[in-house]
């Protein structure tokens, strides 16, 4: 019997972490935001719920909160096409605060 060479580690995991996703919208916005947003909005502004398909998002101050809403068409666009269209219909955002992530 022949073995097929180990998988690596990245792709076992992502297997099973696929497995492990909330099915609710937020827990699929979660889990895109990152790479939808980039890494510093991501920093200052993290998605904390969802109702009727509008998302909230907490950012870590007044300036992030207002920079979001200028851009939340955009943002709501880009969450859309990774989720599929119709997704999301917009953004809200507070201020308040966001858990530092260095």
């Amino acid at each position: 019997m022949r073995r097929l060479a180990p998988r690596g580690l990245g792709a076992a995991l992502e297997q099973v972490t696929r497995g492990l996703e909330p099915p609710s919208l937020i827990g699929r916005v979660q889990r895109v935001w990152p790479e939808v947003a980039g890494a510093a909005l991501a920093k200052h502004a993290e998605p904390v719920s969802e109702h009727g398909r509008e998302l909230l998002l907490r950012c870590a101050d007044a300036v992030w909160a207002e920079e979001v809403r200028l851009m939340s068409i955009e943002l709501t666009g880009r969450l859309n096409e990774v989720l599929g269209e119709g997704s999301l219909t917009g953004i809200r955002t507070v201020s308040g605060g966001v858990p530092d992530r260095r």
